[in-house]
């Protein structure tokens, strides 16, 4: 993908989370059904668990994560592009140990530093050209700690019709990679963004990318409880 539509996508998915934050918060603050099934590789890792969410919102992983484990036992590291959605997860976060930071990863590097949890959930589909896809698999897994985990989502909308029924035609002055997609917000605001759909061959090999360990892949959430396919990856200690 040439660098003119990846800035343009990247302006269009600022804009959609500028335009859609106060209804996405509201409608955005439950827990995902498919974090759970993290809990047991979660257990085993040290306390404090020191935690990078990767495109954090509104900060509901972190709030998962201090209900589940105990707020004195994580330390949080949010960042995201959307300042509104920063402000709404300070809020959620007020009684968590938390650095929330407002970076676009898809622009900048990942803060520096080592962690036991790297997370990337409801991001991967946002980001343009397969390139700069598994650049971004490579430099999450430089983050992870020595037995450490990565775990990501990859957000299935293509196989859902009522998702399908919300694409919206291309611009001609953008160029589009297979399983690109423009998808109407239609539960709220009006507002377009731009999605990916990694399918079963590209999850695979981006997961080859990171040079980790993968332990699981799982699909969970949504109505049918297979909306996002997960992936739990592991470094190995030393």
């Amino acid at each position: 993908m040439d660098e003119a539509t990846v800035r343009a996508l990247n302006a269009l998915n600022r804009q959609f989370y500028h335009t859609t934050a106060a209804h996405f918060d509201r409608t955005r603050a439950r827990p995902w059904a498919g974090w759970e099934r993290l809990l047991p590789y979660l257990a085993a890792l040290p306390r404090p668990l020191h935690v990078l969410d990767v495109g954090c919102g509104n900060g509901r992983f972190g709030v998962f994560l201090a209900e589940r484990l105990g707020a004195e036992n994580v330390r949080y590291h949010g960042v995201d592009s959307a300042p509104a959605l920063l402000e709404r997860a300070r809020a959620a976060l007020a009684d968590v140990p938390a650095q929330l930071e407002q970076r676009n990863v898809l622009e900048s590097p990942l803060p520096e530093g080592a962690y036991g949890l790297v997370a990337l959930f409801g991001v991967l589909h946002h980001v343009p050209g397969y390139a700069k896809r598994r650049a971004l698999m490579r430099e999450l897994a430089a983050r992870v700690a020595p037995g450490g985990l990565l775990t990501l989502t990859a957000w299935c909308f293509y196989e859902f019709v009522r998702f399908r029924r919300r694409i919206q035609p291309w611009p001609e002055n953008l160029r589009a990679e297979k399983h690109d997609y423009l998808l109407d917000w239609q539960s709220g605001p009006r507002a377009v963004r731009y999605c990916h759909y990694v399918d079963e061959t590209e999850h695979a090999d981006l997961l080859a990318a990171t040079g980790l360990e993968v332990l699981e892949t799982f699909r969970a959430d949504g109505k049918s409880g297979t909306l996002n396919r997960y992936s739990v990856l592991r470094r190995p200690a030393p």
